[in-house]
């Protein structure tokens, strides 16, 4: 029966070879799509974390998503802030979330403050300037073509002078002065969000109850960093899971018809044979046997296939975007096989239950 199946495959290679590459396109699909998106919602996470605040205080009517807010808030509450007890910096920041030519989160940065926060650790060049001065990190500064200080860069269709380059893991890979922002969005004077630090972590509440307490501030969202980033999972934020399970979806779709119409042909192709091994002896689960192994040396095939072209997609994208951060987990590795796998038997189902059905006088009878 395992003679007969390898045979099986190899006389019609072409359609062996489809029906791989459908599985191996439905597992690039799925892992491409999760690495992507996980890829970037960890790396806001990584990089928010790195500011090396402790508290977040956010305007009344603010999202999970940052930058979505504009920047309701004036910029002078930091100066509030900065004489409660326990607090030792506050910052304020203006977010942007530019979407011409690629996503991307620019943060108008008090550069004093914001420093106080965590200092930059600078690879070369130093603070900003001129209003016009820009700060990126390294992964920005290596991407495609390479950035060195004194080099011109469009921030939101505006020329900027490159001032300092940063490790990454600060905030945003783009850095612009705070008043510069604002005047080009429209909020002088304002802030979208205001980075604390507190002097020790024992006193977040007490910090966050003083702030509260503070006229004018009764009503502002205050979270730490830690409650911050337990927000940031696909099944918080709005839209997330819906994609991933709409690309798994057209994915799964793809296989399993690929499959069915791939081995619906060979049951049809082949029901001389079929009805030989019928009036040989052969059972209706062995019939089924013999398609359904079949399809799943296709669907293992597939499935490696799908997981070193993930990888080649991984490589690729990090050569023409090097800023994205794209990840492939064990986790999602595991998914993208299993749901491949279990896709192609489901598309082999009816033809397997159709070969078991025929019968072996009608089979053996058939031109």
């Amino acid at each position: 029966m395992n003679k007969l199946v390898f045979a099986n495959l190899l006389h019609r290679p072409l359609r062996s070879i489809i029906s791989v590459l459908a599985v191996a396109i439905e597992v690039i699909m799925i892992l491409s799509i999760a690495g992507v998106f996980m890829g970037m919602l960890n790396d806001q996470k990584t990089r928010t974390n790195g500011t090396g605040a402790d508290l977040m205080l956010w305007p009344s009517n603010s999202s999970y998503m940052n930058g979505v807010g504009g920047a309701p808030m004036s910029a002078k509450i930091a100066d509030v802030l900065r004489k409660l007890p326990h607090v030792t910096a506050a910052s304020p920041v203006i977010q942007k979330l530019n979407t011409a030519g690629k996503i991307e989160l620019i943060y108008g940065v008090d550069y004093a403050s914001f420093d106080a926060l965590k200092p930059f650790v600078f690879i070369g060049g130093g603070p900003f300037q001129a209003p016009y001065d820009a700060i990126v990190d390294d992964i920005q500064a290596n991407s495609t073509p390479a950035l060195h200080v004194g080099d011109t860069i469009k921030i939101m269709d505006h020329p900027f002078r490159i001032s300092g380059i940063v490790e990454h893991g600060k905030g945003s890979r783009k850095l612009i002065p705070i008043d510069t922002m604002g005047e080009m969005t429209g909020s002088v004077g304002r802030a979208s969000v205001f980075y604390i630090k507190v002097d020790d972590k024992a006193n977040l509440e007490a910090v966050r109850n003083e702030i509260h307490a503070t006229k004018g501030l009764e009503d502002y969202p205050i979270q730490s960093i830690d409650e911050w980033l337990a927000t940031m999972t696909p099944d918080k934020l709005p839209g997330f899971n819906i994609a991933l399970t709409t690309v798994t979806g057209i994915a799964v779709i793809v296989g399993f018809l690929v499959i069915f119409q791939s081995m619906y042909t060979a049951v049809l192709e082949r029901t001389r044979e079929i009805g030989i091994l019928k009036s040989m002896g052969a059972s209706k689960m062995d019939i089924v046997s013999v398609v359904l192994r079949e399809t799943a040396l296709v669907a293992i095939a597939g499935v490696t296939l799908g997981i070193v072209g993930s990888f080649g997609v991984k490589l690729l994208l990090a050569h023409v975007f090097p800023t994205l951060n794209f990840e492939i987990t064990a986790g999602w590795i595991g998914r993208g096989m299993l749901i491949a796998f279990i896709g192609a038997l489901c598309g082999a189902l009816y033809p397997a239950w159709m070969a078991a059905r025929k019968d072996p006088l009608d089979a053996l009878a058939y031109e």
